[in-house]
């Protein structure tokens, strides 16, 4: 390590777009669909210093993974993390995830210890229900993964695509709530019953056979109609959790309005309350506007274009001084 070093990561935000099978007979549970996005994401640096600090959105959270990865390998904490850009925190985007991936990778770079991504999130244990964020950081695109049974560490990548670059994703925020996360989180799933074996194959059927060929063939109406129907079954089984089958009801009258103008892949992010749905890239900006002009009477609600990142995250050693232009 180099004293004068400093290593800036990126990592991304995802689109958790529903869980596969929440019964489990089979001995995996969970397995989940998602897609990376490009204009969302955790930008920072990490360099050494003489105390733990941290400068810039979400520095709380940044020093609390500084502190619990110092911890698990056994390196210092004493770290200066600049934070340009943070994912927000608990709306379905994955933050908590990509904060510690990038605080992981920032601290293992600074050390020399070469770790993965899906290493540090074994040992953080990240991914004890998804692993679309781990899967997302370290390839980009659309990912699947497999769940988890007695024996797995980090769910595994059992597909992974590009996403068309012709489709946008129309983000729909209300800045009044937030998703459940932590021990709420913990709380709601061990309340919740298992879903019907029937509905379980039923969702396996929509992704296999109609979600990814209409993926590989570039065919928006098929692959948004079978995230919509997968979206409708996740969002039925957790309405008692989350109060409805949207977190915020204002979100889902806004995607009910898109979808009547020819939006597909209507859906929710994780436990919301962002709201997300597909168009053409010919489409987006002037939906966007329409959508703008349509609810501005509900304050609380914003829309945003964004499109798929078909890339991965990213580690680089960039030096030490953050204001002289080499970051």
């Amino acid at each position: 390590m180099s004293l004068n070093q400093c290593v800036r990561v990126v990592a991304p935000a995802r689109l958790h777009m529903g869980f596969i099978d929440m019964n489990g007979t089979s001995g995996r549970r969970f397995g989940g669909l998602g897609v990376v996005l490009l204009e969302l994401e955790t930008r920072l640096n990490v360099r050494t210093a003489d105390k733990l600090d941290a400068s810039g959105p979400s520095a709380n959270r940044a020093i609390q993974c500084v502190r619990k990865f110092s911890n698990l390998l056994g390196v210092p904490g004493e770290v200066h993390v600049q934070i340009e850009k943070a994912i927000p925190e608990h709306v379905g985007l994955g933050s908590g995830t990509q904060m510690a991936l990038a605080i992981g990778l920032g601290l293992s770079q600074l050390y020399g210890l070469k770790l993965s991504a899906r290493k540090l999130a074994s040992i953080s244990e990240r991914g004890a229900r998804s692993g679309i964020g781990i899967a997302g950081f370290e390839r980009g695109g659309f990912v699947v993964d497999g769940g988890r049974c007695s024996e797995t560490e980090v769910p595994p990548v059992i597909a992974h695509m590009d996403f068309p670059s012709q489709w946008k994703i129309i983000l729909v925020f209300d800045r009044r709530g937030q998703g459940l996360h932590g021990n709420h989180e913990k709380e709601a799933f061990s309340r919740l019953p298992s879903l019907p074996e029937e509905e379980v194959a039923r969702v396996c059927y929509l992704l296999l056979m109609q979600a990814l060929p209409a993926l590989a063939e570039s065919r928006l109406r098929h692959f948004g109609d079978a995230v919509t129907d997968i979206q409708r079954s996740v969002g039925n089984y957790f309405a008692a959790a989350q109060g409805g089958r949207y977190t915020s009801a204002d979100v889902g009258v806004a995607l009910d309005w898109l979808g009547e103008q020819g939006a597909v892949g209507l859906g929710q992010s994780s436990w919301g309350p962002t709201g997300f749905c597909l168009v053409e890239e010919e489409q987006a900006e002037i939906l966007l506007d329409v959508a703008e002009t349509r609810f501005k009477h509900v304050s609380t609600l914003s829309f945003m274009v964004v499109t798929a990142r078909n890339q991965g995250g990213e580690v680089s050693v960039v030096g030490s001084d953050f204001n002289n232009g080499l970051v």
